[in-house]
Parts: structure tokens; C-alpha cells; sequence
């Protein structure tokens, strides 16, 4: 984001904001305006005209207009009369002409006696009709009404033409328009203040951000998002989904399928769990074992709140066995670690044996007791190097026996056992797993027997199409009605709720290969892990 806020944009949003809005009204109210005074030029022109016409009729029918008609000199009468209306109406002309339309009265009495200006006498004259027009008369452009002159037997006698000029209507426009500039002119004032208030306002929503930060950091935040191995899912205080991950389709969908989940109901997209009841509880929940779709996982549930009330949560989880992969090398960690211990602890033992013999002066014996412990290791070194063409199983056995032996405990490999092939990937993987996890469940549970009776059997073997590992103890064995549990998640003969990871993990794993472990009824009186891994396939080497 820094490099948008070491470039900002000449004009930030705000400015954007107001002059947009400000040029957005300004043209609302040139339009309106321009269409209002269109209409009021209109109204006034026709109201105009309409006065015009009125006053037409009002002269053309007196009396005293149709007699001045029938003497020689018809404008010593109509001239007086026409003024006097005239200044009464405030009309700018009103000139009475016979039918050949020569004038009988007008505002310029040199004129009386010419003829009429302006060719709109036609229809008044030859048709009878009284009419509003437009024309260029000798005083200029106006609005006319035109009316005939009819004497009493109703033939057309002449005409009264009364006027206003067009520029006089166009100031009455003009007068009458002032408000509304003066209220044009304060909206478009009022406008551009309520800009500058909403572009703030909006502005303050936005954190202060411009619209490439805010682009940008949405950009940054979605691809964190994605990339986040931990599967992601928020939810409104409804239970609707508003947000969701690769990683949470992934998980929830399986790999080709990758809809979009948004909108839809946690409860209708992950039946039979209580997410929705934790959002109702407002509370928090902590790696909390959750099944989702066909996966177990870790979940963490937090409740979010605005301003005080519950918007919804998020829920982050993790699969279960990725934490298991890592709490099972730590297990094999720790028990190479405890091998060596013991081993170091065994051979000190017996340094100090052999040193006491010879402080003693018993050479002979001294000698007899390392030639012993000596082909005994040989015998084991051997036996593992000869049969066991897999270096890691060879050490791991090592370790297990020599932290058997200072636990007191005898384990014996059938002499039988051999495995041929080396093997790497996920089939080695589950072999050490499995036999590590087996041999460590066959220590614990014969430490609880007597000092003498502390055996466990192993064979190993890959002959066939197959790896087949059993492992032997002469433990309390299984219960009937556990049988069926031994490999459940969870579940554990110790009753520690941290344990009952291992061979459920494990079953897992080797499943994964195609194999499958099994229990059965032991021959040293205890339980008999048995655990077959196909050989042939991917990560197999001869």
C-alpha cells in the first residue's frame, strides 16, 4: 500500500466527490431551469395574447367605433377612442382599419390614413374570426389580437388590431424569472455545501482511504486470504456465509468442486454440528474437534462485534491429521531420543560393570562378560543388517530394543523376519509410523507386568505382494467390547484424553497406501497389531 500513499492521485476522492455532485446538480437545475422559463415565456405569451385579444373585442364591439364607421372621417372619432383604450390597457398599439386596411386610429397619428403592416389581417377581414398572431408591424415585433368589425347586419366593416411588443413581453419574462435565479443560484449553493458534507462523511466511512488504496488493500487481504493453509469461514449473526476460503472449499467441497458457498446457510452447507448454536452463545471456542464434510479437524470459533452488538463469527480450522503428521514425528523424535538414552544408559551400566570387575581383579570375568555383551550386539547388529535391507527400520529397531532392555523388557524378532526392499514416500512413512507406534503401545503395555514376564514378538516380512508387520506383547490384551474402538479418534486404554491419536492416525496413513491394520488375539496372552502395506506401486525401490 505504500506506494499509493507515497503517490497520491492529483484529486483525491473528496474533490472528486464535491465537483462531481456540484456539476451533477448544476446541470439538474440548468435543465429544469431552462424548461421552467421556457414555459413561463410561454404562459406569459399567451396570457399576453389572450389580453391582447380581450381588448380587441372589447373596441371592436362599442358603438360608437361602428357608427364613426359610417362618416367621412371615420379616425376623427376612432383615433380618440383608440387612445384613451389605449392608455387604460397599457397596450402598446391599437389601430382600427376598414376592410381594404387602411388605418383609422394609431400610436403615431401621421400614420393614420397608410395601410396596415404586417399581412395578418386575412382571416379577421375575409373570414370573420378573432385570432392571437405574431408579426412585424410598423413598431415592430408583437403579439397581436385581432377581432373584426361587424355592423348590424354582421358584415365585416373592418378591423382592431391590438398589440404588445415582444420585447416588452420578454421583460415581464424577465421580471418574473428573477426568484427563480435567486433560488436557482442558492440550491446550487446548497448543493455544493451538501457535497462537501456527504464527500466528508463518506470519506470518514472509508477510513480516509482513496479508491486505489481501498482496491489495493482488498487485492492484498483476498490474496492472504487464499493463501492461508488454515480453512476460513465467516458468518453473519443470521448463520449466513459472507466469507470463505480456498482452503475451506477445499475442505468442505473437495478439490473440483469450488462454487461459491457465499450466501448460503451453515447449518444447510454443514448439517449435524452446533456451529450455529455457538454463534447464538456468543462465546469463543479453542480447538474444538469438529467433523466437516469427511474431514476431522481442529476448529476455532470467535464471535465478532460491532459496536457492541453481534455482527456473526469466524471460524479457522485446521485437518486433524496435518497436526497429527506433526505430533507423530515429534512422537518418533522423541523416541529415537529415548532410544539413545537408553542405550547410553545400558552401555554406562556396563562400563561400570567391567570397571568394577577390574578393580576387583576379576580379568577373567571381565573379559567373558564384554565377549558376551559383545556377540549379543553382534547377533542384533547382524541379524538387522542380514534381514533388514531398509536402514531405518534397522534403527529403529535398534532403538526399541535397546529402550526395551533398559526398561526390562525382552523383544525378540522372529527369526523368520526379513524385508528384502527398500521403501520411501508415504510407504516408508507409514511403515515407520506403524511400527514405531506399535512396538511403543507393546512397551506400554507390558511395563505393568511382572519383570518376568515382559515380551513382546515381532515379525516382519515383505515375501509376497505385501508388508506384513506383526507385533506380539504379553499385555492385558484388548477388552471384547473395545475391540472395536482400538483405532477410533480419540480413544485410549490409558483414559488420557491426549492419547487415542496414534493408531487411529496410523490406520489412516497406512489406508492411504492401500493397506490396512488389524487386531487380533495375541500368543503371548496380550493384543497382536498386525499391519499390511502393499509393495508394489509408487515409493517402492529394489
Amino acid at each position: 500500500m505504500s506506494q499509493f500513499k507515497n503517490k497520491k492521485p492529483l484529486f483525491g476522492l473528496k474533490s472528486k466527490m464535491i465537483a462531481l455532485i456540484s456539476l451533477l446538480i448544476i446541470g439538474i437545475f440548468i435543465i429544469f431551469f431552462g424548461l421552467l422559463y421556457t414555459f413561463l415565456s410561454h404562459t406569459i405569451e399567451d396570457q399576453v395574447g389572450k389580453r391582447a385579444l380581450a381588448v380587441a373585442q372589447s373596441v371592436a364591439n362599442m358603438p360608437e367605433i361602428k357608427v364613426a364607421f359610417e362618416l367621412d372621417n371615420p379616425s376623427s372619432v376612432i383615433q380618440k377612442v383608440a387612445t384613451t383604450v389605449q392608455k387604460e390597457t397599457d397596450a402598446e398599439f391599437i389601430v382600427v382599419g376598414n376592410r381594404e386596411g387602411i388605418r383609422y386610429s394609431h400610436p403615431n397619428p401621421d400614420r393614420i390614413g397608410e395601410e396596415m403592416i404586417g399581412g395578418d389581417n386575412a382571416r379577421a377581414l375575409e373570414n370573420g374570426e378573432a385570432y392571437v398572431s405574431q408579426s412585424t408591424g410598423s413598431l415592430g415585433l408583437s403579439v397581436r389580437g385581432k377581432v373584426p368589425i361587424m355592423d348590424d347586419s354582421n358584415a365585416i366593416i373592418g378591423v382592431v388590431s391590438v398589440g404588445f411588443l415582444k420585447d416588452n413581453v420578454r421583460n415581464i419574462v424577465a421580471n418574473q424569472s428573477k426568484p427563480l435565479v435567486f433560488t436557482f443560484f442558492g440550491v446550487i449553493l446548497l448543493g455544493v455545501i451538501g457535497a462537501i458534507l456527504i464527500a466528508h462523511y463518506i470519506k470518514g466511512l472509508l477510513f480516509d482511504m482513496e479508491p486505489e488504496e481501498i482496491s489495493y488493500s482488498l487485492e492484498q487481504k483476498e490474496a492472504i486470504l487464499q493463501s492461508t493453509h488454515e480453512g476460513i469461514i465467516a458468518v453473519d449473526h443470521q448463520g449466513d456465509i459472507t466469507l470463505m476460503n480456498a482452503s475451506a472449499k477445499e475442505t468442505l467441497s473437495g478439490k473440483e468442486q469450488q462454487a461459491d458457498l457465499t450466501g448460503k446457510s451453515i447449518e444447510q452447507l454443514i448439517p449435524h454440528t452446533d456451529l450455529f448454536s455457538l454463534l447464538k452463545s456468543d462465546k469463543s471456542r479453542q480447538s474444538r474437534e469438529m467433523v466437516l464434510g469427511e474431514t476431522i479437524v481442529l476448529i476455532n470459533w470467535v464471535p465478532i462485534h460491532i459496536e457492541g452488538r453481534l455482527a456473526g463469527a469466524v471460524a479457522t480450522f485446521r485437518e486433524k491429521t496435518e497436526m497429527e503428521h506433526v505430533t507423530q514425528e515429534l512422537q518418533q523424535i522423541k523416541q529415537y531420543a529415548n532410544a539413545q538414552r537408553a542405550q547410553t544408559h545400558e552401555f554406562s551400566n556396563k562400563l561400570y560393570t567391567i570397571l568394577g570387575l577390574l578393580q576387583l581383579g576379576r580379568n577373567h570375568q571381565a573379559i567373558e562378560f564384554i565377549k558376551k555383551e559383545q556377540n549379543i550386539q553382534q547377533e542384533v547388529s547382524q541379524f538387522l543388517t542380514e534381514q533388514m535391507s531398509d536402514p531405518v527400520v534397522q534403527g529403529l529397531l535398534q532403538g526399541k530394543i535397546n529402550q526395551a532392555n533398559e526398561l526390562g523388557i525382552t523383544i525378540s524378532i522372529h527369526p523368520d523376519s526379513q524385508l528384502n526392499n527398500r521403501y520411501d514416500g508415504l510407504k516408508q512413512e507409514a511403515l515407520i509410523t506403524g511400527l514405531g507406534n506399535m512396538i511403543e503401545n507393546a512397551i506400554e503395555a507390558v511395563k505393568r507386568n511382572q519383570i518376568e514376564d515382559r515380551h513382546i514378538h515381532i515379525f516382519i516380512t515383505d515375501i509376497g505382494n505385501d508388508i506384513v508387520i506383526e507385533v506380539d506383547d504379553s499385555g492385558q490384551g484388548i477388552a471384547a467390547e473395545d475391540e472395536g474402538r482400538v483405532f477410533e479418534q480419540g480413544y485410549s486404554t490409558k483414559g488420557d484424553n491426549q492419547r487415542g491419536v496414534g493408531l487411529a492416525s496410523t490406520r489412516q496413513m497406512v489406508r492411504k497406501t492401500g493397506g490396512e491394520m488389524m487386531l487380533e488375539e495375541g500368543e503371548l496372552g496380550g493384543a497382536c497389531f498386525i499391519m499390511i502395506i502393499p509393495r508394489y506401486g509408487e515409493d517402492f525401490n529394489e
